[in-house]
């Protein structure tokens, strides 16, 4: 995974700053997602979606590809400026996008908050602009939600885990809960489902140890 030491400022582009992006997508129309053989854009009947964004994008989505009740997954932008910006931008600091996980979910067969549980218990949310050695803006964490429930299940999460992490000696959850409607863009089709493409590629999970269950 493209590492950062050294290339940009762990800080939020200014938008007059931002890279200008494009008009077109940069997935191709059709994309198959490697695992579920769906069309990668794809939300299956009956599911509901979330947008998680927990450091590294390639495991982070292996982690819910991986989780019975997820019926769609891929990878992408989400909270910047630039429009449809390529791998290359994101990672340059300069769109102030973070690496995004759209995780779509059958909510009849796992519930929102054991997907919570899994965003909080792989991934360090005190760590601000960064997750171990990958530094940037592209790196922090979030949750886009799209319902009020969804809404409302993020904030309690936020305060219990915060909880723990305190009680667990880390500092503050830094972690944004972002409410308002806000464009996800998917990412190159080769960044799709990455480690199934790549099984021996760079993406390690942060995992802290602390649980609220």
């Amino acid at each position: 995974m493209f590492s950062s030491w050294g290339n940009i400022q762990p800080r939020m582009v200014d938008p007059r700053l931002a890279l200008a992006g494009r008009e077109q997508p940069v997935l191709p129309q059709g994309a198959t997602h490697d695992i579920y053989g769906t069309n990668v854009v794809d939300t299956p009947e009956g599911s509901e979606v979330v947008h998680l964004a927990l450091g590294c994008f390639w495991g982070a989505e292996k982690l819910y590809w991986n989780t019975p009740g997820v019926t769609n997954t891929a990878v992408g932008y989400m909270g910047g400026f630039t429009p449809n910006p390529t791998y290359e931008e994101a990672c340059s600091g300069r769109t102030g996008h973070t690496e995004t996980v759209r995780v779509a979910y059958d909510p009849a067969v796992v519930t929102f908050d054991e997907l919570l549980r899994i965003f909080f218990e792989n991934h360090d949310p005190t760590q601000g602009m960064r997750q171990g050695n990958d530094i940037g803006t592209q790196y922090r964490s979030a949750i886009f939600t799209t319902t009020p429930e969804q809404a409302d299940a993020a904030a309690a999460a936020l305060q219990r885990y915060g909880q723990a992490f305190a009680e667990a000696g880390f500092g503050e959850v830094t972690t944004d809960v972002v409410t308002e409607p806000t464009p996800f863009y998917f990412a190159e089709a080769h960044h799709q489902q990455y480690l199934d493409k790549n099984p021996n590629g760079y993406c390690p999970i942060h995992a802290t140890g602390v649980s609220c269950t």
